[in-house]
């Protein structure tokens, strides 16, 4: 996790504050998470999503997704954008690339499961019980190998 040095303290701890302090909140006002991976590659080793002056256009649909206005289709990993969802007016990419950019790819999350649980493990008996529980969910949801 690239923020683990601005934690400032025990990561476990830190989790568990959070945890703690979205509990007694109420669950419309706590801050949308959106998960996005920029540098995802194709097999030529090119860039799936066009470029960081385009991330615009993702935020835009996080946004509109927020206000309940922007379609996804619900994945193992959470819910993706459809292509129709996304504003890609201008954008110099074929519908292949724009489905190859969006799809989820449940070996290469089943490839990532090692190393959360090795991240997890660094954290130790600190770890808050509700993000294995999470792990947990997700390799059930990503299904055998």
């Amino acid at each position: 996790m690239a923020m683990l040095p601005f934690i400032g303290y025990n990561a476990g701890d830190y989790f568990s504050h959070w945890i703690e302090v979205g509990k007694d909140a109420d669950a419309d006002k706590l801050p949308k998470i959106f998960y996005v991976n920029w540098f995802r590659r194709d097999d030529d080793g090119n860039f799936l999503w066009p470029g960081f002056g385009e991330n615009s256009r993702v935020l835009k649909w996080a946004i509109e997704r927020i206000e309940g206005r922007a379609a996804a289709v619900e994945t193992p990993i959470g819910h993706v954008p459809t292509p129709e969802a996304l504003d890609t007016e201008g954008l110099d990419m074929t519908p292949e690339e724009l489905e190859a950019a969006l799809a989820v790819n449940a070996d290469e999350w089943r490839a990532e499961v090692p190393e959360i649980e090795a991240w997890f493990a660094k954290i130790g008996e600190a770890l808050p019980t509700q993000l294995q529980v999470e792990l947990d969910g997700l390799k059930a949801r990503l299904g055998p190998d």
